[in-house]
């Protein structure tokens, strides 16, 4: 039969029991502020690292971003440098321009002029070859009608019944023939002294390509052009001048 426990035993037991909790708490808690210790000792290191890192950044996006401002400066000086630059080359090609049309008209009224000179003592001797007698030839004959409306012939070969009027050109296109088609078919309107006229026309250039000269022939006007040193019609022996 065993030895019954006594209430001492037992509150030995609860004391002994009692001190192995209290040092399993006090090891636990040991170690737990342990762990925070680390923790935080870790954490702060972190933190340290994070901020070390941010502030590296900063500082080279500083840098860079100094650097881009730096070259876009620069890059905006040499753009408006430029810009200055062209418009100063800008200003004097205008002036070039200007300058050049104005010579370029100046000569082009010249060599008209120049032309117009050749075909006049011509207009005669050609004229004449198709039975058609010149009694005067007239230079630059101008008109005006109500209106703003302006005409102006540069040769008039003139007869008893019949004018011929001439455009001279030191290049002749097909536009110009029809101009003067146009010329031919308001003519009266604007010189009605000549009212009773036979009106026939004539085209006369330095320089005239075959497809101009066929047009011209194909609308009924006589068509002069150079041949060597000298002035010819271009039209055949069959041909009929269509009159106004």
């Amino acid at each position: 039969m065993g030895s019954a426990r006594t209430v001492d035993d037992v509150w030995k037991m609860f004391e002994e029991t009692n001190r192995i909790l209290q040092k399993f708490q006090e090891e636990w808690q040991q170690r737990h502020k342990q762990s925070q210790e680390e923790w935080q000792q870790q954490h702060k290191q972190s933190q340290e690292e994070w901020q070390q890192q941010h502030k590296k950044f900063q500082e080279e996006w500083q840098q860079q971003h100094k650097k881009s401002q730096e070259e876009w400066q620069q890059q905006r000086q040499v753009t408006e440098r430029i810009m200055r630059e062209l418009a100063e080359s800008r200003k004097e090609t205008d002036t070039v321009v200007k300058n050049m049309s104005r010579n370029i008209d100046r000569l082009g009224g010249r060599l008209g002029e120049f032309v117009e000179g050749l075909v006049a003592p011509a207009c005669k001797t050609l004229f004449a070859q198709w039975g058609i007698p010149v009694h005067k030839v007239t230079r630059r004959v101008d008109a005006d009608l109500p209106g703003g409306r302006h005409m102006e012939i540069d040769l008039m070969v003139i007869n008893t019944d019949t004018i011929a009027l001439v455009e001279v050109k030191s290049k002749l296109t097909v536009e110009d023939v029809r101009e003067h088609l146009s010329r031919l078919a308001e003519f009266k309107a604007f010189f009605r002294e000549y009212a009773d006229k036979k009106i026939i026309g004539a085209v006369a250039a330095m320089v005239m390509e075959e497809n101009v000269c066929r047009f011209a022939i194909h609308n009924g006007l006589f068509v002069i052009e150079q041949s060597g040193d000298t002035l010819r019609m271009a039209n055949d022996k069959a041909f009929q001048p269509k009159s106004w």
